[in-house]
């Protein structure tokens, strides 16, 4: 099932051309049917947005690329944390899939499950589910700490919470040497103090910059590691 073009054929060639461009300056090279469903999410996202109100984006040439680059952004750190092993990915209060399920359109090979307490946003991702045909997604209504699922290898959160409250609520399902990926916009140095000052036995690994195609903005990921992991 093929979501419908979000407006004219104008636009779709211009958000075709973008997203092409725009992962080819990612390093990505996602195929022509990996970038094809990719438009079908943000069609979806685009449609439903003025119904559920899911972002304050609402055209999508910027939805494009703040959303949706925006997450394809991670995946090099991704990758750089699990390879291509196949691997479990939780992402935290994703809000309308982001960026779970631009990773698990990209990538066959993870496993990736969504949480988040607001019911119509997890209907938006179950609607994109099966529209986009996404056996490898999950999506559970429900606050993350109540979760009881198996570990992951890597969770995501993405303008969730600061980095003490993403350890307090899902820490416990990171698996051993597992790794906690979130993004953030400037470098959190302040989150990134009470952290070390409330949970010590938390570390960052690492804090890359990300370069978001057509995004004049700041990103970067801080990587998380229990010490001694």
């Amino acid at each position: 099932m093929t979501a419908q073009p979000v407006t004219t054929s104008g636009l779709a060639a211009h958000l075709a051309d973008t997203l092409a461009s725009g992962q080819a300056a990612l390093d990505l090279n996602l195929d022509a049917t990996t970038q094809t469903r990719l438009l079908d999410y943000l069609a979806l996202l685009h449609k439903w947005n003025k119904v559920y109100n899911l972002t304050a984006i609402r055209q999508p040439a910027e939805m494009l690329v703040q959303h949706v680059l925006d997450s394809l952004a991670i995946l090099p750190v991704l990758q750089g944390i699990v390879g291509a092993q196949p691997f479990r990915l939780l992402d935290v209060g994703s809000g309308g899939g982001l960026p779970g399920i631009p990773v698990a359109v990209c990538w066959a090979h993870a496993s990736v499950v969504s949480v988040d307490p607001v019911e119509k946003k997890i209907a938006f991702q179950r609607q994109a589910k099966a529209a986009l045909q996404l056996d490898n997604f999950q999506a559970h209504h429900a606050r993350v700490e109540t979760l009881a699922v198996p570990s992951f290898q890597i969770i995501t959160a993405r303008a969730f919470a600061e980095l003490d409250k993403i350890v307090d609520l899902a820490g416990h399902l990171l698996a051993q040497g597992g790794r906690i990926a979130a993004m953030k916009g400037v470098e959190p140095t302040q989150e990134i103090a009470n952290l070390a000052q409330q949970y010590p036995e938390w570390q960052v690994e690492s804090l890359p910059r990300l370069q978001v195609p057509g995004l004049d903005a700041e990103r970067c990921v801080v990587v998380l590691k229990r010490a001694g992991e």
